[in-house]
């Protein structure tokens, strides 16, 4: 079986976004819906948005980093939501 590494976007409660990345999507999103991960703990995820895989880890977690920057959210905001 081929790992595969996931880049992802939630929308919150509060209307904002969060990006992450993870090797099991299910299991992260089932963390973010039980307050188990700090940062969306306030404000639980209210959609999936939005998520691609990855042949490996480094690939996935630069595409996470590329989203959470100014240019990244600008390139979500009109590909992506």
């Amino acid at each position: 079986m081929i790992n595969m590494y996931f880049t992802y976007l939630l929308q919150l409660s509060n209307d904002d976004y969060y990006t992450g990345s993870t090797k099991n999507i299910k299991l992260r999103l089932d963390k973010h819906q039980t307050g188990a991960v700090l940062y969306t703990s306030k404000f639980r995820p209210v959609y999936l948005v939005w998520y691609t895989a990855f042949k490996n880890k480094q690939l996935a977690l630069k595409f996470e980093k590329y989203l959470k920057s100014s240019s990244g959210k600008a390139f979500r905001n009109k590909h992506l939501i």
